[in-house]
């Protein structure tokens, strides 16, 4: 894998931007609101952080996937609900004000479920046991880099939007928008750079990361329909579930693990088809309202 050590800052620094766009529409309501109405937050963390990485697990040693591509998936199970969910959630007319504190909650969470979960995950499995006790994982450090890059920008988001209303009104679209759009360049660029490897790799990846993220989406949607939450509950329910932070995978990855290949080719992919399948998931569920409503 061909990787420049520079891009690292310029990737850490889109995912705090990302989480700092999306903290700017959060208020301390929208806390309360979950402390109020705690299912969809519950049943979301609960697919999120206990459901995907453990059936990711189960999944991955059932099929004996290959270690190095097992532990990208589970790494990308263990990290939280990326903040596209929103952008989807809303494309898709559902209830973005649950999305937005879902993100929050699940991003705070990761703080101490994603080195956790990555690390019990992958001694779990016998397949990949040996591979986590060779990368010599610390999840002390893993904790770390997740509080600067999700927790921080979560805080000074919502510190900012407290203080300066107009401001957070006005900057979240351009600041979402221009962080989505960065981030797809990064993945184009690291995916041309590395052509050779993906398309060697390609019949394996494409069907691993497809069939997570249908799995990803199902447990969620499964969730949302066993505690009879409203349709717009469970569709955000859905969108939190199956669009991960692929990108805190990433920049995982390219810090402690550059040499991990093929965890780095699964966690790119990711970054690229859940932004597919959200979509086209999200723009079903809008044309449907639209029907609905003519």
């Amino acid at each position: 894998m061909q990787f420049d050590p520079a891009a690292l800052i310029v990737l850490n620094a889109i995912l705090a931007c990302m989480m700092f766009g999306v903290a700017l529409s959060l208020k301390v309501d929208d806390f309360a609101r979950i402390v109020r109405d705690p299912r969809a937050p519950l049943v979301g963390l609960l697919a999120q952080f206990l459901l995907l990485p453990a059936a990711t697990c189960l999944v991955t040693w059932a099929f004996n996937v290959d270690p190095e591509l097992a532990l990208g998936m589970m790494l990308v199970a263990a990290c939280p609900g990326g903040t596209f969910s929103n952008i989807m959630t809303w494309i898709g007319r559902a209830n973005v004000a649950a999305s937005v504190s879902m993100t929050a909650v699940s991003s705070l969470a990761a703080t101490v479920l994603t080195p956790f979960n990555f690390a019990f995950y992958g001694w779990l499995n016998p397949q990949t046991r040996a591979l986590v006790t060779e990368i010599a994982l610390d999840p002390l450090n893993i904790l770390m880099l997740v509080a600067a890059v999700l927790a921080l920008p979560l805080l000074l988001g919502m510190l900012t939007a407290r203080h300066a209303p107009r401001f957070a009104e006005r900057a979240q679209k351009p600041l979402r928008l221009a962080s989505l759009f960065v981030l797809l360049g990064f993945v184009a660029i690291a995916f041309a750079q590395n052509m050779d490897v993906f398309l060697a790799n390609a019949e394996r990846i494409v069907a691993l990361v497809v069939g997570q993220n249908a799995l990803a989406l199902g447990l969620g949607a499964a969730g949302g329909y066993a505690l009879h939450l409203s349709r717009g509950d469970r569709r955000a329910v859905t969108m939190e579930v199956g669009i991960q932070n692929s990108g805190l995978g990433l920049s995982i990855l390219f810090t402690f693990f550059p040499q991990a290949s093929g965890m780095i080719l699964i966690a790119a992919f990711w970054g690229t088809w859940h932004l597919v399948s959200g979509l086209t998931l999200a723009l079903l569920w809008s044309r449907s309202a639209d029907e609905r409503h003519d």
